[in-house]
């Protein structure tokens, strides 16, 4: 919004608020929309350049990458130990020599690889199933045999696939028919069933329990592809959920097992393993289980380690609270199963890192968050005994990089470790896996992301934030810079108008521990003018509002939105993860009650007080999903500071939500007479509390959270006799689909209306 279109605003804001003229309100305009909507990914995307390395490393040392220009593609190898950077080739040259091997015209700025090899005799390329060495000197390329590295496109089909599973070498993939699984030769084409007795609902592999439902089967190949980990699972007395397709005629129901917090009858695991070859069938030797996953949501396999020669499982058992996790070691010859070790929380265990099995020297490396952060442990696989710890310190280990078995030596990312710097920001460090120093090889201030050489002798380190775009560099073992490779052009951004958001730090509700989040304020923001502030919320736990720390263009439509007169925040508050385990559990029980609302009201509160063109009198909040559940209970909770409300999608009542989110953050659903423990957290029991504006949307075929979450509220709401907007979007799932432009031009057009007091204009379309 220009400052001349701000001034008309305030002026007739004050004479609204006197009486005068009452009948009149400032008008938003289309162009106004239009300029907010250039601030969508949809118009910033493709305005940045450069700033990324997907490093190719050789044998002796060097690497080679495709860099992005704004004058095109630059094709370069890095000689670390010589501490050079050189362009490779020139791409027209290339592409004369590629277009004459080929006998097809290849355009010099469209050439069809990005890894490369600087070879002794030539640059080595991979096209389609060939490799060829091209000697650009005599600008001729030969083709030499095979492909040298797997086919991106072809490896990301496999890996995708909806119906198919493949062994890691590409030769098999397993599928289910029938409620069993099959394994087809990817060569012949020859398709060959592996398990017999699957019937329905009592299944091999499947994968249709709660919001996760696919063709595609669950299981884990064995690293030589003879031998497959799966579960059979059992849903015969799982209760079903129902939704049904808006057509013209006959509706179409659909229904699927869906378990929900304290049914008698949840989705239960036989664990067992397959011998492909010999079509034989092993169980293990455990009662039925309730999770493959230590991790919400069964959502992999990750918790699925298998030897070398395929003889040995390594698994993870949890029970149904989530509060502990068992590490077993099952023979997969004969399905006897041991325990290993067993680790216990007051609320739920979480594995943030996963685990990792060391089968040369018979080691887990164990992440543990027993003293309050996530940190590394170095176990006995065969006693179960503790050996040392890895890591130490606060600040949370986020996840492994890299384990090198020879120089027992690990790689890992971890958070809040870098003193003055933002806890959320992410860095790299290296340790012994037998303890000792912790080195720190990105110190510098950002979120890092890197990339470690197979002789880990050097890493490339890409680092970014919010309000600073990426910088690439290359770093020795000891985090020692060696060069720059790379900065990133933003300059057609800054173009377009853009300005970086602000990243704030608030105290929370207990007056100690600091939140932190990013302001979106305006591209023509006036200091002297006072501002409505938006909160975009999303209170996990299994995530906070603002995810990853590292530069974006666009921040889904947060920027848009204070382009309408608005500043927008989001805060990761108490309860969600990154920071401490006490932190992540800050609302464990009290999804409704807490569910990050304390800190929301407490970081806004904080905001205004620092910033005087806040005006905290005129809030609004909006979400979508868990957002969404934030949303409606930010106006029945409190209701005298929220003005206006916008809930997308939500799971209002944990009780018609699938039963491991709720069983996993809110507890085992306790009854007592005709209430449980659950019902607090409801948002429907609070309706009544309404006194702002709220708009309710939801598809009526969200299979994720099924609608009646909001029709719940809905009915609540009808029954306090309140006031209020709704929009059911027939046939769309959890994301609305192609509905999701209009979706954000009602929540523009609501908070436009509601919370700035102005007239949106008429029936904006969004993308034309």
């Amino acid at each position: 919004m220009t400052a001349p279109r701000l001034a008309r605003f305030v002026f007739a804001a004050l004479f609204v608020a006197s009486g005068a003229f009452a009948q009149e309100r400032p008008r938003v305009t289309a162009e106004d929309y239009a300029q907010a909507e250039r601030f969508l990914y949809s118009g910033t995307n493709g305005l940045v350049t450069g700033g990324s390395v997907s490093p190719t490393w050789q044998d002796d040392g060097r690497f080679t990458y495709k860099a992005e220009t704004a004058s095109g593609a630059e094709f370069v190898v890095v000689d670390p130990a010589r501490g050079t950077r050189e362009v490779a080739f020139d791409p027209e040259t290339m592409a004369r020599a590629l277009s004459a091997a080929r006998g097809e015209a290849i355009e010099a700025s469209a050439l069809p690889f990005s890894s490369f090899w600087v070879m002794d005799d030539g640059i080595g390329v991979d096209i389609g199933d060939t490799h060829y060495v091209c000697d650009l000197d005599a600008e001729s390329c030969d083709a030499r045999g095979d492909r040298r590295e797997p086919d991106a496109r072809a490896e990301m089909m496999r890996r995708f696939s909806r119906t198919e599973v493949y062994s890691p070498d590409g030769s098999r993939a397993a599928f289910i028919r029938n409620w069993n699984l099959w394994v087809r030769d990817v060569a012949s084409g020859e398709e060959t069933q592996l398990t017999t007795d699957g019937v329905e609902n009592y299944g091999y592999a499947t994968d249709n329990a709660g919001w996760r439902k696919s063709d595609r089967p669950v299981l884990k190949w064995s690293l030589d592809g003879r031998m497959i980990a799966t579960q059979q699972q059992d849903e015969r007395e799982v209760g079903e959920m129902y939704l049904v397709e808006t057509t013209v005629g006959t509706p179409v129901l659909q229904q699927w097992k869906y378990p929900l917090p304290g049914d008698s009858a949840v989705a239960m695991l036989r664990r067992v393993v397959i011998d492909v070859d010999a079509q034989r069938v092993t169980p293990l030797a455990l009662p039925m289980e309730y999770h493959r996953a230590t991790l919400g949501d069964d959502l992999s396999m990750d918790d699925y380690h298998w030897s070398p020669d395929g003889t040995e499982l390594a698994l993870a058992s949890t029970p149904r609270d989530h509060k502990s996790v068992t590490i077993r070691l099952a023979d997969a010859r004969t399905g006897a199963v041991r325990d290993i070790l067993t680790e216990s929380e007051e609320t739920h265990f979480e594995s943030v890192t996963g685990w990792h099995v060391l089968w040369d020297t018979r080691e887990i490396v164990w992440n543990s968050q027993r003293d309050d952060w996530s940190n590394l442990y170095l176990y006995d696989l065969d006693t179960g005994a503790l050996k040392n710890r890895i890591t130490s310190g606060e600040g949370p280990v986020s996840r492994i990089l890299r384990i090198d078995e020879d120089t027992r030596t690990v790689w890992y990312e971890a958070m809040g470790r870098e003193p003055g710097q933002d806890p959320y920001f992410r860095h790299a460090y290296r340790a012994s896996l037998d303890g000792g120093e912790q080195v720190s090889l990105t110190p510098e201030a950002g979120d890092h992301s890197v990339q470690i050489a197979a002789s880990g002798a050097y890493l490339v380190d890409t680092y970014s934030s919010a309000d600073t775009p990426p910088v690439v560099e290359l770093r020795d073992r000891d985090g020692r810079l060696v060069m720059e490779l790379e900065t990133t052009d933003i300059s057609a951004l800054e173009a377009h108008g853009w300005k970086p958001p602000m990243r704030v730090q608030m105290t929370g509700p207990d007056g100690e521990t600091q939140l932190y989040g990013l302001l979106f304020r305006p591209t023509d923001f006036d200091p002297n003018a006072k501002y409505p502030i938006i909160n975009q919320a999303y209170p996990g736990p299994q995530s906070g509002s603002i995810g990853s720390r590292s530069f974006r263009a666009s921040w889904g439509d947060r920027q848009a939105l204070a382009e309408l007169g608005f500043v927008v925040v989001s805060i990761d508050g108490m309860g969600t993860p990154g920071r401490s385990k006490s932190f992540h559990d800050a609302y464990y029980g009290a999804m409704g009650r807490d569910n990050t609302l304390p800190s929301q009201v407490a970081g806004m509160q904080d905001l205004a007080r620092q910033f005087p063109w806040i005006d905290i009198d005129r809030v609004g909040i909006w979400g979508h999903s868990g957002g969404g559940f934030i949303a409606a209970g930010a106006l029945f909770r409190y209701p005298d500071f929220f003005d206006v409300g916008i809930s997308e999608s939500g799971n209002h009542d944990q009780r018609n939500y699938e039963d491991d989110w709720g069983e996993r953050y809110q507890g085992l659903l306790v009854r007592d007479g005709d209430t449980d423990n659950y019902a607090p957290e409801a948002n429907q029991d609070l309706a009544a509390n309404l006194k702002g504006k709220l708009l309710l949307a939801h598809g009526m075929l969200d299979d994720n959270v099924p609608p009646y979450n909001t029709l719940l509220v809905v009915q609540a709401l009808i029954d306090a006799n309140k006031d209020f907007d709704l929009i059911m979007f027939p046939n769309a799932r959890h994301g609305f689909g192609r509905a999701s432009n209009y979706m954000t031009r009602r929540r523009w057009d609501y908070f436009v209306e509601h919370l700035l007091g102005a007239e949106p204009p008429e029936n904006y379309v969004i993308g034309e």
